[in-house]
Formats: structure tokens, C-alpha cells, sequence
């Protein structure tokens, strides 16, 4: 049988569509390896979401055409731009949609003959319940897709059109996931999906992640549940109360926000209102709680008063952890034609000076826990001997993380309360 490498960029979602290709090969008896030295063959999971993901996945398409390699592109770019990849790049052997990774076994079993493309003209993912995923990254922490596809049509957002409408997977089958994720060895089970707070309206008619929670915090072994991309109008009451009372919930809320002006978010077609209210009553309701979000500039149309309104808001609002991303154009978005483009020179000033803004916001934040003793999940130790952690309050691959000086033996995964004895604006210093 043939000896299959993957190579996978882009978000948690699609590390998760990168390990369920891997069961898939698994199953029908490929040898598999992360190397793509190793081999011939190479899958290459693609990332479409901005321009700048785009041109790392073709870069390594390119590099891995130049080796000889049989390349097979899947995800996110292949879905966006089949025919493009082909004219383009025609050493590639074979095209597979992103949400054509079921057909990946038979393409494999193909690609000695013809050029083979699978890509579905209107996307619609379902979650392959019957695969076992490979997982790639063992340690600490695991990603657990819940939902995949967005009902929302945000501006700037080329997702819908990548993946189809929303799709809930039943909850049954989230929970039998994570009991064996535990039974692995994973402390954290991280929460993903284009939209976690509105799990389950498709399939339960109603949002149903407070239930869901409530059901997985019941698994035993299990330290921490992590929830990623809330949305502003599911951010309901029952949620947060949900948060605040369940133990192994940590308290931290990542929130995309996007814009704080009004006539900003009725541009990006986002909810337009006035996100303080909302932030205040978070912050009241569940105790010491971290909230993480991101924010858009450089959109046509952004003029210099509502990037002032952004910057105040991000003062008053103290946010723990902000990511500000300027413009991506994208063909298929409805700002892709929009009037009142803002030059990229000035986008990135934009975003220069709102990062300054936030740095200072995170130094203060981080120095604040100078003396305390906090939970922190040991991930792993660095080439130097030092023990890298992280706290509840950071999220694996986005946020800080706490390194810790000890001679005591830690084992990655447990859960250790740690001093913490210095910090920067990223990350923080603790001893055991």
C-alpha cells in the first residue's frame, strides 16, 4: 500500500478535517507519515480564509512540486479555485473540495491515471462520525469540532461559500469523542466550530451549547473545557450563567467583534450594536473571566472617525487578549466591489497604532497577576529544560503562555497551580 504525507495549514477547524483525512487513510490501510520527505505522495491541506493564507499554501505546493512530489491539494484553497490550481500549478495530480475528503482514499487509489478532480459545486459539510481521527498534535490539549459551515454572511468572509450552510454534529456523538479523547490522555478539550453559541439550532431547533457543556463537564478525567468563536447575538444569559457555575468551564470568552462602530458593523453586515452593555454584563456575571477578540481594519469604507471610535472602545474595554487583522480582499464577498477602499499603507498604520493601544492593555493585565498563584496546564519542556505551561486564561496556539522554572517533575497535561513571578505583554513567568 502506499506511504501517504500530509501537510496541513490554516485553523483548528481544518487540523481537525487534516486528522479525519488521516483515519480515513488509516482505515483503508495507507502507511502515513508528517514527513513529506518520506514520500512520494503528498496531501496538502489548504488555508483560503485571507490572501496571505493563500499564498503560504501555495508556497508549499509549489516547493513540494519543485521536489517531485505527487501533490494532492485539498481544503479551503482547492474549494475556492480548482480549476485556477490546475491551469496554474498542472504538475498537481489531483483536486479535492473541502468538503470532499470522504472521496480522499479513492482519489489516492487514482492518481496514477488522469488528473483527478473532486470538488462539489455547493459545499455542505457533514461530519464523518464514523472516522477515527489521527490525531496529530497529542499533548494537553484537543480540538473537538462541533459545528462546521456558517449561516451568517459577513462581508469579508469567504467561509459560507467554502464549507455551505451551518451543520450541528448530534451531541451524542461530541460527548463519545471526548470521553476518548480523556481516555487518551488530553486534559482540555477546546470547543470549535464557525460558530460554537449557535450549536444545535439546526438540528434541536434552539441553541443547545449550554446543554452541551453541561454534559461534558460530567466526564470524569476531564480538567478543562474551552469554548472558541462565540457570536455576539447567541452571547445569551443562559450561556453565561452556564459558564459561570460548571467547574471544569474555564472562564474565558473568545468573541470576534470585528468593529465597534455601528455604521462599520452594517457594512460588514455584522450585528450592530453597541457591544459594551454586553461586555460590562460578562464580566459582572462570570468572576475573574478572560475575554479574548478581534477586530477588522482597513474594511471599504473605514474612515479615520471610526477607527477613533475603535480605539476608544478597545481603551474602555480593556480587553485580555485582542487580535486586529487589516482587510483581506476576497473575490465572492460582498466587499470585494464595495466603494471607499482604504490603501493597504494606511490599513496597516491602522493597525500599528491599535496594536500600541493593546500592547500597554496587556502588559497592565499581565503584571496584575504578579504574586498570585493560579491553575496552569503543563504542555511541555522547552530545549532549554524550562517547563512551558498555560494558564486558564489563554488559549492553546493564540494566546501567552506561562514558562516555569522548577525542579519539580511535571507531567504535560496535569493541571499545577503556579506563582507567577514576572510578565510581559504576551506572556508570563511562574515558578512551582
Amino acid at each position: 500500500m502506499k506511504k501517504i504525507a500530509l501537510v496541513s495549514h490554516g485553523c483548528a477547524k481544518n487540523l481537525v478535517d487534516s486528522e479525519l483525512i488521516l483515519g480515513i487513510l488509516s482505515e483503508q490501510g495507507f502507511e502515513l507519515t508528517l514527513n513529506e520527505d518520506e514520500t512520494d505522495i503528498v496531501i496538502v491541506n489548504t488555508c483560503s480564509f485571507i490572501c496571505d493564507a493563500e499564498r503560504e499554501s501555495i508556497s508549499t505546493i509549489l516547493e513540494l512540486v519543485d521536489k517531485g512530489k505527487k501533490v494532492i491539494v485539498t481544503g479551503c484553497l482547492a474549494q475556492k479555485h480548482p480549476d485556477e490550481l490546475k491551469k496554474e500549478i498542472p504538475e498537481i495530480v489531483a483536486v479535492v473540495g473541502a468538503t470532499d475528503f470522504l472521496k480522499i482514499a479513492e482519489v489516492i487509489k487514482n492518481i496514477d491515471n488522469n488528473f483527478v478532480s473532486e470538488v462539489s459545486k455547493q459545499p455542505n459539510y457533514v461530519y464523518p462520525e464514523k472516522v477515527e481521527r489521527m490525531q496529530i498534535t497529542m499533548g494537553a490539549s484537543s480540538y473537538i469540532k462541533i459545528a462546521d459551515g456558517c449561516n451568517y454572511r459577513c462581508g469579508y468572509c469567504i467561509i459560507p461559500f467554502l464549507r455551505g450552510d451551518y451543520h450541528s454534529r448530534k451531541m451524542e456523538d461530541i460527548i463519545e469523542e471526548a470521553k476518548k479523547l480523556v481516555k487518551r490522555g488530553v486534559t482540555e478539550i477546546v470547543l470549535i466550530a464557525q460558530d460554537t453559541t449557535g450549536y444545535g439550532i439546526d438540528i434541536y431547533n434552539k441553541p443547545m451549547l449550554s446543554e452541551l457543556l453541561e454534559e461534558l463537564n460530567k466526564i470524569e478525567g476531564l480538567g478543562w473545557i474551552r469554548i472558541m468563536y462565540a457570536y455576539p447575538t447567541t452571547m445569551s444569559d443562559k450561556l453565561i450563567n452556564t459558564i459561570t457555575k460548571l467547574d471544569k468551564v474555564v472562564k474565558y470568552i473568545d468573541i470576534p467583534l470585528q468593529h465597534s462602530h455601528p455604521e462599520m458593523l452594517k457594512l460588514m453586515n455584522r450585528p450592530a450594536f453597541d457591544y459594551r452593555p454586553m461586555i460590562e454584563k460578562i464580566r459582572k456575571q462570570i468572576p475573574n473571566v478572560s475575554i479574548r477578540t478581534t477586530f477588522i481594519v482597513g474594511y471599504p469604507g473605514e474612515t479615520e472617525e471610526h477607527v477613533e471610535h475603535l480605539a476608544e472602545f478597545i481603551k474602555d474595554m480593556k480587553f485580555d487578549r485582542v487580535g486586529i487583522f487589516e482587510y483581506s480582499r476576497e473575490k465572492g464577498t460582498a466587499s470585494y466591489s464595495m466603494p471607499n477602499r482604504v490603501p493597504k499603507k494606511i490599513a496597516h498604520q491602522r493597525y500599528k497604532r491599535l496594536m500600541e493601544i493593546q500592547q500597554k492593555i496587556s502588559l497592565e493585565r499581565n503584571k496584575s497577576f504578579i504574586g498570585k498563584i493560579i491553575p496552569c496546564i503543563i504542555e511541555a519542556y522547552s530545549d532549554d529544560g524550562e517547563v512551558v505551561a498555560r494558564s486558564e486564561y489563554d488559549a492553546p496556539e493564540v494566546d501567552g503562555v506561562v514558562t516555569i522554572r522548577t525542579d519539580k517533575r511535571v507531567i504535560p497535561g496535569d493541571i499545577e497551580m503556579v506563582k507567577i513571578v514576572d510578565a510581559t505583554e504576551y506572556d508570563l513567568v511562574g515558578k512551582l
